[in-house]
């Protein structure tokens, strides 16, 4: 899927689609779906995550972690107070609450802060302290939260998930051609986001969570990179795309930090607007470098 070949065939199969319309998604001065990749650093505030340098061990850490990526070339931070990881402990919307509110409080005048979360009573707390996009990791309450989004004239990112929340046992879509499956699920979701008011959307197919059927990490990895580098299908829904970088540590090992530069450029091959990204300072210089050399997809 990354030779030269294969890239030419996807290429001459979807040339159409490599220039599809998207509708750029604006938010506090950064514009998402424009000509520039944008950066979008994560800080976890729960202890479960397996990422374990992005986790923050306090209020103050977190602050810290979020201020240094956003000088390290950041545009938007997201907060997470639950880990998505298959073993990790669920977190009720009070302990949500009492860890994202503070750093709200200290950060939303200072940059864009996104909240991950499926609690719709998080999502209202969230706004209401400052959050400028909301990244949706659940289905129970959607309507709830979509509405919510609407009404705060904030952002939505509909992250890959079949009913539930993405902790639960679910599966990807493996098949030969995913494309079409994710397609088809994020459609009726864009509209229905719309129908509530919601006016800006970005979609992410999902990739950095717990599938039932990607357990074995080199077929995850083999899936994760497939739908990276052909992301830019999901154009024809019209609407920007996020993909949280994977970082593979089975194939990576001790140079597990590095592998989110890897993807980086299976990612700006395939068309991402929005890169979830851990490593913000490696991921920038990897970006920076394949636009000093021109390397991109065609907008």
């Amino acid at each position: 899927m990354i030779s030269l070949s294969d890239l030419a065939a996807l290429h001459s199969e979807y040339a159409d689609v490599l220039t599809a319309p998207v509708e750029p998604v604006v938010v506090g001065g950064v514009t998402i779906g424009g000509s520039e990749p944008v950066l979008m650093g994560t800080v976890n505030l729960s202890r479960d995550s397996t990422y374990r340098e992005s986790v923050a061990v306090s209020t103050e850490a977190a602050i810290r972690k979020a201020r240094t990526q956003v000088a390290q070339g950041a545009r938007v931070v997201d907060l997470g107070a639950e880990s998505s990881t298959a073993r990790a402990a669920r977190v009720d919307g009070e302990h949500q609450r009492a860890s994202l509110l503070p750093v709200l409080d200290a950060l939303a005048d200072e940059c864009v802060v996104s909240v991950e979360t499926y609690r719709p009573d998080v999502v209202e707390a969230a706004l209401h302290a400052g959050a400028r996009i909301l990244n949706l990791t659940g289905r129970d309450g959607e309507d709830e939260m979509l509405a919510a989004v609407a009404a705060y004239d904030a952002v939505a990112i509909l992250c890959f998930c079949e009913p539930g929340d993405v902790r639960a046992d679910s599966r990807h879509p493996t098949e030969t051609d995913a494309l079409p499956y994710l397609i088809d699920h994020f459609g009726p979701r864009i509209e229905r986001a719309r129908s509530l008011g919601v006016r800006q959307v970005v979609i992410d197919p999902g990739l950095g969570f717990y599938y039932g059927n990607l357990v074995d990490p080199a077929i995850r990895a083999r899936h994760q990179a497939a739908v990276l580098v052909q992301c830019f299908r999901l154009r024809t829904l019209g609407v920007p795309v996020c993909n949280a970088l994977p970082h593979a540590f089975d194939l990576f090992e001790d140079q597990f930090r590095t592998a989110e530069g890897f993807f980086a450029v299976l990612a700006r091959l395939g068309g991402t607007d929005l890169f979830r990204t851990h490593e913000v300072a490696h991921v920038r210089a990897v970006l920076a470098a394949m636009d000093a050399l021109d390397v991109a997809q065609p907008r």
